[in-house]
């Protein structure tokens, strides 16, 4: 059997071809970026390290939906509208889920 992490990257890859904002937590920071799978390229990021995120001194669950708002602007700021969520080895709820859906109230869809 393989893990999680595994199992949901080959599906989301397999099921779309839609570029894939991928989620990684650490015990102290939240990160998001847009990966374009076919050129192997980031296209946009965004986390807490940022010295705008950082300089607000926010918890983690304000700092998850301030980095979900600012991905989704990235994102749809280079005109792409559609991506494929990758939440890696991680359940979708907490963070992840709060980050989620501050990118889809932004106009982000997946």
């Amino acid at each position: 059997m393989k893990n999680r992490q595994q199992r949901v990257r080959y599906k989301t890859k397999k099921v779309s071809s839609r570029n894939r904002l991928t989620v990684f937590r650490s015990n102290n920071h939240i990160y998001a970026q847009l990966i374009d799978d076919s050129k192997g390229i980031t296209l946009a990021s965004s986390s807490s390290i940022e010295k705008s995120i950082k300089d607000k001194n926010l918890n983690k669950k304000e700092a998850a939906e301030l980095i979900g708002k600012n991905i989704a602007k990235r994102i749809i700021s280079k005109g792409i509208k559609e991506v494929a969520f990758d939440r890696g080895k991680y359940k979708y709820h907490g963070l992840i889920k709060i980050l989620a859906e501050a990118a889809r109230v932004e106009g982000l869809n997946f």
